[in-house]
């Protein structure tokens, strides 16, 4: 028996960096177990450029990566979403569209790294800490997902009626 695979949505405002960085690295670090997506209440149209630089340092696919409408998944025949996390304060506390199959929700708030000012080291070093911050909540919730699956295979090869 397989596994299922879950279904995860990163809302933001802009979907331009948190999102976007939330997305890419849950689909490559729970690969086989989640599917995540991103998108935005007024999303910004483009992924930010020192986001994508970021994760291609972190060498983390970018290629289908793209700042999109959270109405894209509140639409008939969009994927059904598990989990719905917002990563944002903007976004947790705007009115949200109605998710079909009542997913599980979460907050991760994670300070904005396109509002930094400053040089460009100044301003990598706020998604650098975006990127730390969101990668720690999802190496959290991919153990907590492992466990509530439980152990794939029996601790010991003693059949249970001699344990």
């Amino acid at each position: 028996m397989t596994a299922p695979i879950y279904n995860v949505l990163f809302l933001c405002t802009g979907n331009s960096a948190r999102s976007i960085i939330a997305e890419a690295l849950l689909n490559e670090r729970g690969k086989g177990r989640f599917r995540a997506y991103s998108a935005g209440s007024f999303p910004k149209g483009a992924v930010h450029p020192m986001a994508l630089e970021l994760l291609l340092r972190m060498k983390l696919p970018t290629e289908e990566l793209r700042s999109k409408s959270w109405a894209e998944f509140a639409a008939r025949g969009a994927p059904v979403m598990d989990f719905v996390i917002t990563v944002c304060d903007n976004a947790a506390n705007e009115v949200c569209p109605i998710w079909p199959g009542k997913p599980a929700t979460a907050h991760w708030g994670v300070p904005d790294p396109a509002a930094a000012e400053g040089s460009k080291p100044e301003r990598m070093a706020a998604f650098s800490d975006a990127y730390r911050r969101i990668e720690t909540r999802i190496e959290a919730f991919c153990i907590a997902a492992d466990r509530q699956a439980g152990p794939a295979e029996p601790k010991s090869d003693r059949p249970p009626s001699a344990q």
